[in-house]
C-alpha cells in the first residue's frame, strides 16, 4: 500500500515537473518589437530634430540588409523615409535624413525637418517595422517649448495628432 502510494507521488512529481518546465520555457523566449522616437524642437533654428532608437536585427530584417555592409545606412534612410510622415499645422513637412549608427543591438537613425516656427497641431505618420511585425509598437515622445507629449503607433492606428 505506501509502495503504491510512493509510487503514485513519484509520478506526480514527475509530471508537474514536466509541465513546470514547458511553463516556464514559454516565457523564456518573448522578443519585444518597437522602436522609440524623441522629437525636440530646437528654436533658434526652427527645427524638429528626430532621433530613433531600433533593434539592429529587426530592422534588419525589415530592410533586408545586413547592418555590417556598406548599403546599410541608405536601406535606412530610404525605409524612413518611406515609414514616417510628419505634418505641422496640417502641412506636410520634408524630412532630411542626417545620419545612423549601428550600436550592437541598437540602430540610431537622425532625421529632422526645418522651417518650423509655431506648433499648434503635430500629426505624425508612423508605419516603421509594423508591416514586418504585425505586434510592433512605435513610440514618440515629443518637446516643443516646454511641453510633452507621447504618441503611440501599431497596426490599425498609424496615424497620430497632438496639439500644442
Amino acid at each position: 500500500m505506501i509502495v503504491n502510494l510512493l509510487i503514485k507521488m513519484k509520478k506526480l512529481l514527475y509530471i508537474s515537473g514536466i509541465l513546470t518546465f514547458f511553463v516556464l520555457m514559454s516565457f523564456m523566449y518573448v522578443d519585444f518589437f518597437s522602436s522609440m522616437t524623441k522629437v525636440d524642437y530646437v528654436d533658434g533654428s526652427k527645427t524638429l530634430k528626430f532621433t530613433t532608437k531600433m533593434n539592429t536585427s529587426h530592422i534588419s530584417d525589415a530592410i533586408k540588409i545586413n547592418p555590417n555592409t556598406a548599403g546599410f545606412e541608405a536601406e535606412v534612410k530610404k525605409y524612413v523615409n518611406n515609414n514616417f510622415d510628419v505634418f505641422v499645422n496640417g502641412a506636410p513637412k520634408t524630412i532630411t535624413f542626417t545620419g545612423s549608427q549601428v550600436s550592437g543591438e541598437t540602430v540610431w537613425v537622425y532625421f529632422e525637418t526645418g522651417g518650423v516656427s509655431d506648433i499648434n497641431t503635430l500629426k505624425i505618420k508612423n508605419t516603421i517595422l509594423l508591416s514586418a511585425f504585425p505586434k510592433q509598437i512605435n513610440l514618440v515622445n515629443i518637446a516643443y517649448k516646454g511641453s510633452q507629449k507621447t504618441m503611440n503607433f501599431q497596426r490599425g492606428k498609424e496615424v497620430n495628432e497632438v496639439s500644442f
